[in-house]
């Protein structure tokens, strides 16, 4: 086996452990003479999965017990429309944080089902920052504000959310599980898993109880949280294997320290490749100003545009894959999600230091 050391931004790399154990489940499941994903949603072996990833999800994000959890098909793009239809009754309004290319997606859809407006927008910073509190407006009549908390393509990220006088809704699709939420801050957290949990397919949405009681009425089955709640997040068939396999992605965060010791880590290992970066006078810079730099996805460009070529292939031979930044932004991206080995950061260290020290 030679596996290579994966950056991208998503899907996200797994770690061989858990790999290893869908292997050698994929054909029987515990005796069971069947696949997990060739079950029925109904039988007892997928509903002790289901209920496990449910409670382990729960435990390792710390959520309070005022907050429901939902497993919802559609990633995270679904959960842009699908908020502002339940939160958001007639009469009322939300302001967006445009701080990046997601935050821009969420807007873009909650202006077609809302009354949304901006209460922040990057565009001029070419989204190199996050916004102060005192910077984002909040007008009368606004039922929340949403914000992104990482924003995968720019490479800049919240260090905690603010405070602003009204709930706060939060995509936390590429920092899942790698900072603490400030739960008191929040009526609802929401974020695709292919990041830092599992394969795509799967959203997990956090919603205050007391906000899922308020939710609109009258919405298609499927786009009511409500229902989804009152199913156990059974409504329909699941993602049966993104469950199954986030639920022991989460049992590997449990064991290695569980939230404070991804966010360790996401601290640890991000600072190692941005010394670097630091370090490598000007030869790599980041758009992304020091105090908005994400800790999982990071952003750097090389010293000439003519090099990327040459830095992307040599990267390649010494294993390290998907480094290409995102075609909007160009340069480089090193996704350093949850289950990323810190060989692999070690790896891309030296490869940088080594690369610098040829070409320059």
């Amino acid at each position: 086996m030679n596996r290579v050391r994966n950056f991208c931004a998503g899907p996200c790399t797994l770690p061989v452990e858990v790999l290893a154990e869908v292997q050698d489940e994929l054909l029987d499941y515990q005796g069971s003479g069947m696949s997990l994903i060739e079950m029925s949603h109904r039988s007892s072996d997928y509903d002790a999965v289901h209920s496990a990833a449910l409670d382990r999800l729960r435990r390792t994000l710390e959520v309070p017990d005022e907050f429901e959890v939902l497993f919802l098909q559609g990633g995270a793009l679904l959960q842009f429309a699908m908020v502002p239809m339940n939160l958001v009754p007639a009469g009322s309004s939300v302001g967006h944080v445009r701080s990046g290319a997601w935050g821009k997606a969420a807007h873009a859809d909650a202006e077609r089902v809302c009354s949304a407006y901006l209460a922040w927008d990057g565009t001029d910073h070419r989204f190199s920052r996050m916004p102060q509190p005192d910077e984002i407006e909040v007008r009368p009549g606004t039922r929340y504000v949403h914000v992104t908390s990482n924003e995968t393509i720019e490479g800049i990220q919240l260090r905690s959310l603010p405070d602003l006088g009204v709930p706060l809704v939060v995509d936390i699709s590429s920092d899942f599980l790698t900072q603490p939420i400030d739960w008191e801050r929040v009526d609802l957290v929401y974020g695709g898993v292919q990041k830092n949990l599992g394969p795509a397919g799967l959203a997990v949405v956090v919603i205050r109880r007391s906000a899922l009681e308020d939710c609109v009425a009258g919405l298609p089955s499927y786009l009511g949280y409500a229902g989804h709640a009152a199913a156990g997040s059974l409504l329909n068939t699941p993602p049966m294997f993104s469950i199954y396999v986030m639920e022991k992605m989460l049992r590997w965060i449990q064991d290695r320290g569980g939230l404070s010791g991804m966010a360790e880590r996401a601290t640890r290992r991000s600072n190692r490749i941005y010394d670097v970066i630091d370090s490598s006078s000007g030869f790599y810079t980041g758009p992304a100003q020091p105090q908005a730099r994400s800790r999982t996805n990071l952003v750097f460009r090389l010293a000439s545009p003519d090099l990327d070529g040459r830095f992307l292939a040599e990267a390649r031979q010494s294993g390290l894959v998907n480094l290409k930044g995102h075609r909007s932004v160009g340069g480089m991206r090193a996704s350093i999600y949850n289950a990323m080995p810190d060989e692999g950061v070690e790896e891309l260290a030296s490869f940088m230091r080594d690369f610098a020290g040829s070409a320059g």
